[in-house]
């Protein structure tokens, strides 16, 4: 994947970018606007946003034309997600939206340097593209999603690399209900675990 690497700082390639509510992890309910960038190189099997991973299906946008749009909505948050967003040069994006005085959130797998200046990191750990250790350090959320009980080792091994950011266990979506009382029985063996559930889905928010 690194041709899909941009060289060109000033431009990204957009899958879609929408105002909405965070439906997941520690920010569950607050208001953003969700830049998502094509391209993946983790490529998840339960991944909701597949149609993002391919970035010849994406439209290379200014960033000055991202952060215009944001600019029309009432958000002073913006997520920036993916598809897998560590893969690009983001310090562009984060310098105008926070000369604009908007708080930038990343979500990622982390499997690729950061780049940009971020007041929330979500690092959610994929085990086929293990995260970098400094990315670890740097979250400010771990959100490990958990299709089956030998997944909690996984968690566990992640954990313990981070710097004593927020810790959350998310059930995968389409075994839900299966996999949540199995959460529910760890967390509470495990407290230092919290439970993340999708919210947007249940309330059926984009």
């Amino acid at each position: 994947m690194n041709d899909t690497i941009l060289n060109d700082t000033v431009s990204l390639p957009l899958a879609e970018s929408f105002y909405s509510l965070q439906g997941e992890g520690c920010h569950n309910g607050k208001a953003a606007f969700f830049i998502r960038l094509a391209g993946c190189d983790v490529c998840c099997s339960f991944c909701d946003s597949k149609t993002a991973w391919n970035v010849k299906r994406s439209v290379n946008t200014p960033v000055t034309q991202i952060v215009d749009k944001v600019m029309k909505t009432a958000a002073d948050t913006v997520i920036v997600t993916g598809g897998e967003p560590s893969m690009y040069n983001l310090q562009p994006l984060c310098r105008l939206l926070k000369e604009n005085g908007k708080a930038c959130f990343i979500e990622t797998a982390g499997n690729h340097p950061l780049t940009g200046e971020w007041d929330w990191i979500c690092l959610s750990p994929k085990l086929n593209s293990p995260p970098l250790v400094e990315n670890l350090r740097q979250a400010s959320e771990l959100k490990v999603v958990i299709q089956h009980p030998a997944d909690f080792e996984w968690a566990e091994e992640n954990a313990a690399m981070t710097s004593g950011c927020l810790l959350f266990l998310q059930p995968e979506w389409s075994v839900h209900e299966t996999v949540i009382p199995y959460i529910i029985d760890y967390i509470k063996q495990h407290t230092h675990w919290i439970l993340s559930l999708q919210m947007h889905k249940y309330a059926g928010i984009e």
